[in-house]
């Protein structure tokens, strides 16, 4: 059972009063009873800190030693999918079927639903990975689905020297630098157009499983949201732009991956913050809104540092900016933002 931690801050303000209370309880004995023995009065004392080191030791929620676990990012874990439950995974069970086909899993064409046919596939598929043959994607089939993969042509042997992280939003992938040179590099999905994976420069902040499902988890230090690199059951997802922001990778690839970072590794997200032109407005959050912030603030239309969210003072930061180019006061970013304020790649 995993231990969840609290605060370090919140657990020295506890630790902090519990001292406090002590020394009062101590005192108030010292008080009540003048003539009490000086063995006596130690014993109390040696009782009193003995609680506060069990406070320590014990207790899962405000313990110091135990490792933080993950904060939860936007992903969503695979759902139980059966014949039987009518659902609204029919672009999941499409894609599913789709990549089945292509590994002579399922016969027919696929459709996106969870008819006979489908649950006769689900049945051999199954079978042939020993477990209950029940004709429900529940979670241990989902796990066997991402597990199936070739590991051929990777090693584990990691050179010496400092490790770095590379990934181009461009050709979806994710590339282990030692001393800067090219170490291996594995395909990864990105975030969809409505939920960009975050460029710029970051560093891994934490490790662990991810809380959407039972990969491993490598977190990022985005400063406007939760963000990080995680394995995925939906294998052909890989290669495309499929996530709520986060670098997807095969399960098998990012175990590789996870034991050769730590946390403080530097990850660099490469790629063009403003490609897919996306409309800004209050209330987005984004690489796009932390860069467009740093733009304001060059330009004078800002005093806030960037954080990433399209808040009210980045909207308002905006009026003042279209107010003096004479653009239509909206507060949101569309094609004509992009192009006075020069948000795009020049040659």
């Amino acid at each position: 059972m995993k231990l969840i931690c609290g605060s370090i801050f919140s657990t020295l303000r506890k630790l902090a009063y519990i001292s406090k209370v002590t020394a009062y309880i101590i005192k108030d004995i010292e008080f009540e009873n003048p003539n009490k023995s000086r063995k006596e009065g130690l014993m109390g004392t040696k009782i009193l800190w003995a609680l506060l080191i069990l406070l320590i030791i014990v207790n899962p929620i405000y313990g110091v030693y135990c490792e933080p676990q993950p904060s939860k990012c936007n992903c969503q874990a695979e759902p139980e999918l059966s014949r039987t439950e009518k659902t609204q995974y029919d672009e999941l069970l499409y894609q599913l079927q789709k990549y089945w086909a292509e590994l002579s899993l399922y016969n027919g064409t696929p459709n996106g639903l969870f008819d006979r046919n489908m649950e006769t596939a689900v049945k051999n598929f199954q079978k042939k990975h020993h477990i209950k043959a029940s004709g429900i994607i529940d979670h241990e089939t989902w796990q066997t689905i991402g597990s199936v993969s070739n590991t051929a042509g990777v090693t584990s042997n990691l050179p010496p020297g400092k490790v770095e992280i590379l990934i181009d939003l461009n050709t979806l992938t994710l590339s282990v630098l030692v001393n800067r040179r090219p170490f291996h590099s594995f395909p990864v999905a990105i975030g969809k157009i409505d939920t960009p994976s975050p460029a710029g420069a970051w560093k891994i902040i934490n490790k662990g499983y991810w809380t959407g499902g039972k990969t491993k988890w490598l977190g990022l230090s985005v400063p406007f949201g939760v963000y990080g690199i995680h394995g995925t059951n939906q294998s052909w997802s890989i290669g495309h732009r499929a996530s709520k922001g986060c670098i997807r990778m095969f399960n098998h690839h990012l175990e590789y991956v996870y034991q050769w970072v730590n946390p403080g590794t530097p990850v660099y997200i490469d790629g063009d913050p403003f490609r897919d032109r996306r409309l800004l407005k209050r209330g987005l959050t984004g690489s796009d809104v932390y860069f467009l912030q740093i733009r304001l603030k060059q330009l004078g239309y800002s005093t806030k540092q960037p954080n990433g969210v399209y808040d009210y003072w980045t909207e308002t930061a905006m009026k003042k900016c279209q107010q003096n180019m004479n653009l239509p006061i909206t507060g949101n970013v569309s094609y004509q933002e992009y192009y006075r304020l020069r948000l795009y790649q020049t040659d």
